[in-house]
C-alpha cells in the first residue's frame, strides 16, 4: 500500500517510528515532512498529506500532531478525504468499518509509540463494512463536499 505521511514538530519521533514500522510491513512510504524538531505550522504538512490523497498519489494518509486535532481538520479541508482522529484500536475499527476513513490522525501527546503502531496496523487492515447505512452517509458527506464547492 501507498502511504503519505506528515507531522509537525512536535511528531517527528512519532512520525519516524511509524514510518519504520510501515516500511517494515512493506508499504511504500512518502514522507511529507517536517524533518526537524524546529517550530513549523502543522497545517502545511497535513495539507500536503491530504493533496496525495485526492490526487491518487497514495492510499492512505497518516497525519500527526501534538493532539491529532489540527491535523484531523487541515486534512478534511481537502474534498475526497475522510480523516479521523484515532487514540483506541477499538476506534480505529470503527472509522474503517464505518466511515472507510482514508486519512489517520494521531496524537504525539496521547498516543505513545506501541499503540500508535497497532492503531495504524489495525487501520490499515481494516476493510470498509459497505453496509448499506454507512455507504448512504458517505455517500451524504461526498454531495455535501459537491454542494461546498458549488458555492464557492
Amino acid at each position: 500500500m501507498k502511504i503519505s505521511i506528515g507531522c509537525d514538530h512536535s511528531a517527528l519521533d512519532l512520525k519516524n517510528a511509524i514510518i519504520d514500522y510501515l516500511e517494515k510491513c512493506g508499504h511504500i512510504v512518502y514522507d511529507k515532512g517536517t524533518y526537524t524538531t524546529d517550530s513549523c505550522d502543522y497545517t502545511d504538512y497535513g495539507y500536503m498529506v491530504a493533496k496525495d490523497l485526492k490526487d491518487g498519489v497514495c492510499d492512505r494518509g497518516i497525519v500527526i500532531c501534538y493532539t491529532g486535532i489540527g491535523m484531523s481538520i487541515i486534512a478534511n479541508k481537502v474534498t475526497g478525504v475522510r480523516c479521523a482522529l484515532v487514540g483506541s484500536k477499538d476506534a480505529a475499527v470503527l472509522t474503517r468499518e464505518h466511515n472507510d476513513t482514508n486519512c489517520l490522525a494521531l496524537s504525539a501527546k496521547y498516543t505513545g509509540i506501541p499503540l500508535a503502531k497497532e492503531i495504524v496496523d489495525i487501520w490499515l487492515n481494516t476493510d470498509f463494512s459497505n453496509n448499506e447505512r454507512h455507504l448512504r452517509r458517505i455517500n451524504k458527506i461526498t454531495k455535501y463536499e459537491e454542494v461546498e464547492k458549488c458555492q464557492k
